[in-house]
């Protein structure tokens, strides 16, 4: 007994197993042969008109050209014309071999033919448009760039030589009648105050002030040097070369004028606060320190004396009272004034 069993429309031998006759139904489809592409939906491309990747049409030898018969075309009355058809001679091409691809057209709109903006031009149209074409000027020729900034050129010369020359007074006329015609009126004008005159009292008045000021100034720096301005004036009338001193102790100014007689200036400081003075005299004489503390130290103070010595002079002091010698001048300090050694050396140092 032949046992067979179908599965799918293949039969398969029951006992054996083997394939005895495959039939494949149409409804069963193989897995294995079947595409993404045939799965997944497809995105939709773009219908805009990309030109940088548009072919340029190619044009067919051999064929004829040909019109196609407008639809729904409006009766006329003008003569129909016949498209001519002209022919190109055909051309063999070489053998190339050229690599075909596939052109892609832009799909065209949907047009009605009842729409004015997209009817077909009829025949009676189309030659109108011939008459208009043929009935146009031509366009006149170009002149040349050169050639035309010579003209330009040349003419601009000729307008500067036309123009007339107008003599210097007219010009000054016309730009005296312009600026003329700028001015605002006297009621529209600002008036300009001017400035006020001094009078001769007040110009005096100022005058006077200044050279008081002056005086007064002059006065102020004379009594600061009268002193010194005195101590010149006795040193000149004594014969010797008296000098005021640059350095006075604090709270003592010069009392009095400075007295002077044949050879000698004396001065005389008094303090502001008590009744202590001393005398600065000025002697002219030609001993030397050995002799000024022989001939007037000792004699006057004894053996109760101190010596300093100061930018070379050599300085003797005794019971606030002092004696030098510089220059050949002698000078000597006396009074109740109770001096300190320090102010007697600094007294000395400055004359």
């Amino acid at each position: 007994m032949n046992k067979k069993v179908s599965i799918n429309g293949t039969i398969y031998d029951a006992e054996t197993g083997k394939i005895l006759r495959a039939e494949r139904s149409a409804d069963v489809q193989d897995v294995m042969s079947r595409r993404a592409v045939d799965i997944h939906a497809r995105p939709q491309r773009s219908q805009t008109l990309q030109r940088r990747y548009v072919n340029k049409t190619k044009s067919i030898n051999g064929i004829k050209a040909c019109v196609k018969p407008t639809a729904h075309t409006t009766p006329s009355t003008a003569p129909r014309v016949a498209p001519r058809i002209t022919t190109q001679p055909q051309v063999q091409p070489r053998p190339t071999i050229q690599k075909h691809r596939a052109v892609k057209r832009t799909p065209q709109a949907i047009t009605h033919p009842r729409v004015t903006h997209f009817a077909k031009a009829t025949p009676a149209r189309v030659q109108t448009q011939a008459s208009a074409q043929q009935a146009a000027p031509d366009i006149a020729p170009m002149r040349h760039a050169m050639v035309q900034a010579v003209e330009q050129k040349r003419q601009a010369n000729a307008a500067e030589q036309a123009r007339v020359v107008l003599p210097s007074h007219v010009i000054k006329q016309q730009a005296i009648e312009s600026a003329t015609k700028q001015m605002k009126p006297r009621s529209e004008r600002k008036e300009i105050k001017q400035p006020k005159k001094y009078s001769k009292f007040r110009q005096f008045v100022s005058t006077a002030s200044v050279a008081l000021a002056v005086m007064l100034l002059g006065a102020y720096f004379t009594y600061l040097n009268m002193p010194a301005l005195s101590a010149r004036v006795a040193a000149a009338q004594a014969g010797i070369n008296a000098t005021y001193p640059g350095y006075q102790p604090a709270g003592y100014t010069l009392n009095g004028p400075v007295a002077y007689d044949k050879g000698s200036v004396t001065m005389k400081f008094a303090s502001n606060g008590s009744n202590e003075a001393f005398t600065l005299a000025q002697t002219k004489s030609n001993w030397d320190s050995s002799a000024v503390l022989e001939n007037y130290v000792k004699p006057t103070a004894g053996r109760k004396y101190s010596t300093t010595t100061i930018n070379g002079l050599t300085i003797y002091t005794y019971n606030s009272n002092a004696a030098w010698v510089n220059g050949g001048i002698l000078y000597t300090v006396q009074g109740s004034a109770q001096l300190a050694p320090d102010q007697i050396e600094r007294l000395a140092a400055s004359l």
